[in-house]
């Protein structure tokens, strides 16, 4: 979404390009303050823009699942931070509610990612009684490192202290690889 001569953020989606009203909406259709989760939509009460598709070909109904109430739908989720840049957080599908709370499977896994054990994960959710549902790592190991119940407590502390400690993940299991499709996404499915 960089746009011109803007600055670039790194990390960042940008600013959105002035000509296209994108916004960041709640479950509600509320728009939400800078630094609030919302998501990424844009204003279509003027009519479609230039480069937006027109519907789904012979599917109404999900032409309609994304084009209602006035916007066109992204089924992303971003934060605005003060200066009016974007920081996507994940899709509204890849989003775990857990007590309460809404963790963006992407944002952990991002963190995750920095930890120097990990090598490569997917964050899942898994059933809980009690909370609903909680964050689950799947984790590939860099090979200097052995599984075991410390490096959990290790890499669950390391989230913890990097992002909000609810988005932790109670459960983490060390995996030699992950089931991927043929372009190398992660069957997120294959791993609940």
């Amino acid at each position: 979404m960089n746009f011109g001569n803007e600055k670039i953020k790194p990390g960042s989606l940008g600013k959105p390009a002035p000509y296209y009203n994108v916004t960041l909406i709640d479950e509600d259709g509320n728009e939400v303050e800078d630094g609030e989760v919302g998501e990424i939509v844009v204003d279509m009460t003027n009519g479609r823009f230039p480069g937006l598709f027109m519907e789904y070909f012979g599917d109404p109904a999900k032409t309609k699942s994304v084009m209602h109430d006035g916007y066109y739908h992204t089924s992303d989720n971003a934060w605005r931070d003060e200066d009016g840049y974007f920081w996507f957080t994940g899709r509204n599908d890849d989003v775990i509610k857990c007590s309460g709370y809404r963790i963006g499977t992407f944002e952990v896994e991002s963190v995750l990612m920095q930890h120097p054990a990990v090598v490569e994960c997917a964050v899942t959710a898994a059933p809980d009684e009690v909370r609903g549902q909680v964050v689950k790592a799947t984790i590939i190991l860099n090979k200097d490192y052995t599984p075991s119940d410390e490096l959990k407590k290790d890499i669950q502390n390391f989230v913890k202290q990097t992002t909000a400690p609810y988005k932790y993940p109670r459960i983490i299991d060390f995996v030699d690889s992950l089931p991927k499709t043929i372009s190398g996404k992660i069957k997120r499915k294959d791993i609940k």
